[in-house]
C-alpha cells in the first residue's frame, strides 16, 4: 500500500458512498466519508419501534441471482452471498374494495393465465405487454468492464431490443396502463405521481422478479448498508456519523476540500459528493459550476415525490396474505391540501423473521405526495397540528386496512408515522424526494455527467446522477466515479481480488 496516498473525502454514506469508499481502498485512497446523520444508509433504512422493525426502502434488491453480472458487482463491495433472498410466487397483489382481485404472479407462464382468465376483454394488450416482459427478461444492459471486447458484445446485443426499449422508454406507467378496459389491470400501472415512471422500468422489475433476480433479502436494508459499512472500516476506511458538510472549498477551480457545519476543515485530493444534487451544486459550492445541462436539469427534471410512511405493529401473522397488496379506493382519500389518493399500497413482511416476533407481522403503508412544504411548516410551526395531522393519516389507513383485513385494528401494537418533514431532516433531499430523479420519457435512461463543467478533482455519484434511483444506481455509478478517479491519477483500478471487470445491469428503482 502507498505509504502516501492520496485522499479522498465523500460526501454521504448512503449506498453509493458507500460502495464508492470500498472501492476506492481498494485501489488505494486513504478514505473519510462523511454523513451528517447518526447512522449510514441514507434513504436505506429502517428503524425499531418495540419489538417490531419498519423498512422505508429495499423490497428487492436487483442482483440476487447470483449468475447475474449485477451479482458479480455486488460480491465487489460486500460477501452478498450470505443474503438469504425471499422470492414471493406472488409478486402483488391488487384488489377493490368490492371484493375482486388480481394476482400478479413473478411466474410469466401463471401470470399471463391469470391475465387472461381475469380480463379476457384484454387479450390482445395483454399478450403484447407479455411480450414486453419476456423479450427483456433475455435483454442484457450496459457494459461496465473496461474492456473494448465486452462493451461492444454486449451493445451488438442490445441492439435488436433498441425498438422495443425505445418505446417502452416514452410512456408512462399510467398511460401505458390506460390501454386496458380491466380497473384492476389499470391499477396494477398506478396513478397519480408514481405512475409518471417509464413504463420500461416496470417491465423490466417484472422480467427481474421471473428471473429470480430481484429478491428480498432477509434483514432488509440493514442487511446490505451493514456489511458495506463493515468491509469499509475493515479495509481501513474512516466513516465519520455526525459530520454536516457546510462547503466544498475550492482554489484555482479545483475542489480541495470540505468544511463542516462546526468549522472543521478536512483537505482532500478528490472529493466526491454521494449526497443530495441540489445541495452539493447550488449550496455546498454556491452554484458556481453549475452550467447549462445542470440548470436544465434542476429546471425541467422531476424528482420522485416525497412519502409519508405509515407502519403497523400487528400482534397476527398474516402470512397468507400476498406481502404487497394494491387496494383501489371508492372514495379517493386526501393526504394533505394538494394531495389526493385513489389507490394505496400495503406491504406485509411476513416473510421477513427478523422484524416482528414470532406470530406478528411487520405492516407499512407508504403515501406519496409532493407537499413537502406542507409537513415541513407543520413539524415547524405548529408540533400540536403536526401530531393531529399525522394521527387522521394514521387513522384513515388503518381503517382502509381494517376493511379488507376484518378485526386487524384490534391487534394493532405500534402505530408509528414519518412525514416528508421526517425525510428532509434525515436526509436534506430536495422536495424531499424518496429516490432522486423519476425516470420518465422526458429524462430516459441515460446517466447524467458526474463532473461539473469547469470544477477539477470533484466527481457525483448517487441517484442524482443516475434517473431511477435505486440502491443499483448507487453502486453502478460509484464504480464508475472510482475508476474515473484511477485512470485520471494513472492507478490501476482493481475492483475486487480477481481483478475482474464484470457487466453490469442499469439502476431502477429497488
Amino acid at each position: 500500500m502507498n505509504p502516501n496516498p492520496r485522499k479522498v473525502v465523500i460526501i454521504g454514506a448512503g449506498i453509493a458512498g458507500l460502495c464508492a469508499a470500498v472501492y476506492a481502498r481498494k485501489c488505494g485512497y486513504a478514505v473519510t466519508v462523511l454523513e451528517q446523520h447518526e447512522r449510514p444508509g441514507g434513504l436505506a433504512t429502517s428503524w425499531q419501534r418495540g419489538a417490531y422493525t419498519f423498512e422505508a426502502c429495499l423490497h428487492w434488491l436487483l442482483g440476487s441471482n447470483l449468475h447475474d453480472p449485477m451479482h458479480a458487482l455486488w460480491r465487489e463491495v460486500f460477501d452478498i452471498d450470505r443474503l438469504h433472498f425471499v422470492y414471493p410466487e406472488e409478486w402483488i397483489r391488487v384488489e377493490s374494495e368490492d371484493g375482486n382481485s388480481l394476482s400478479i404472479y413473478s411466474n410469466l407462464e401463471r401470470l399471463e393465465a391469470e391475465l387472461l382468465r381475469h380480463a379476457p376483454q384484454d387479450e390482445a394488450p395483454i399478450h403484447q405487454f407479455m411480450h414486453a416482459v419476456r423479450s427483456l427478461s433475455h435483454c442484457p444492459l450496459p457494459s461496465l468492464s473496461s474492456a473494448w471486447q465486452d462493451r461492444l458484445t454486449t451493445g451488438l446485443q442490445l441492439l435488436r431490443h433498441m425498438p422495443l426499449l425505445q418505446n417502452l422508454s416514452h410512456i408512462t406507467a399510467e398511460d401505458y396502463g390506460k390501454r386496458f378496459n380491466d380497473s384492476l389491470l389499470r391499477g396494477f400501472f398506478g396513478e397519480g405521481e408514481n405512475a409518471q415512471l417509464a413504463v420500461v422500468a416496470l417491465v423490466f422489475a417484472l422480467a427481474w422478479v421471473s428471473n429470480r433476480n430481484a429478491g428480498y433479502p432477509i434483514g432488509g436494508s440493514d442487511a446490505v448498508i451493514g456489511p458495506i459499512a463493515q468491509n469499509l472500516q475493515q479495509l481501513g476506511g474512516v466513516l465519520r456519523t455526525g459530520s454536516s458538510v457546510k462547503q466544498i472549498l475550492v482554489e484555482d477551480d479545483t475542489a480541495v476540500s470540505v468544511q463542516l457545519d462546526d468549522g472543521e476543515r478536512i483537505d482532500a485530493d478528490w472529493v466526491v459528493s454521494a449526497a443530495d444534487g441540489h445541495t452539493t451544486v447550488y449550496n455546498m459550492l454556491d452554484g458556481r459550476y453549475v452550467g447549462p445541462r445542470m440548470a436544465h436539469v434542476y429546471r425541467t427534471y422531476k424528482p420522485f415525490p416525497s412519502f409519508l410512511q405509515v407502519s403497523l405493529g400487528v400482534a397476527r401473522d398474516l402470512s397468507q396474505q400476498c406481502g404487497y397488496v394494491m387496494r383501489l379506493l371508492d372514495t379517493p382519500f386526501t393526504l394533505d391540501p394538494q394531495t389526493v389518493l385513489h389507490q394505496i399500497a400495503f406491504r406485509l413482511f411476513h416473510y421477513d423473521p427478523t422484524f416482528a416476533p414470532a406470530g406478528k407481522t411487520a405492516v407499512t403503508c407508504t403515501l406519496p405526495t409532493r407537499n413537502v412544504g406542507y409537513w415541513s411548516r407543520l413539524s415547524e410551526h405548529d408540533p400540536q397540528g403536526y401530531e393531529a395531522e399525522k394521527q387522521r393519516v394514521a387513522n384513515a389507513v388503518i381503517a382502509i386496512f381494517d376493511k379488507s383485513t376484518p378485526g386487524v385494528r384490534e391487534a394493532i401494537e405500534v402505530v408509528d408515522v414519518s412525514t416528508p418533514a421526517t425525510v428532509v431532516r434525515c436526509t436534506r433531499n430536495w422536495q424531499g424526494s424518496m429516490e432522486g430523479w423519476l425516470l420518465t420519457p422526458q429524462t430516459g435512461v441515460r446517466p447524467l455527467p458526474p463532473t461539473l463543467p469547469g470544477l477539477r478533482r470533484f466527481l457525483m455519484i448517487g441517484q442524482w446522477v443516475m434517473p431511477g434511483g435505486g440502491l443499483p444506481s448507487g453502486l453502478i455509478t460509484a464504480r464508475r466515479a472510482v475508476r474515473r478517479m484511477c485512470r485520471k491519477d494513472g492507478i490501476a483500478f482493481v475492483p475486487d481480488e480477481h481483478e475482474k471487470s464484470p457487466n453490469a445491469a442499469g439502476g431502477f428503482p429497488a
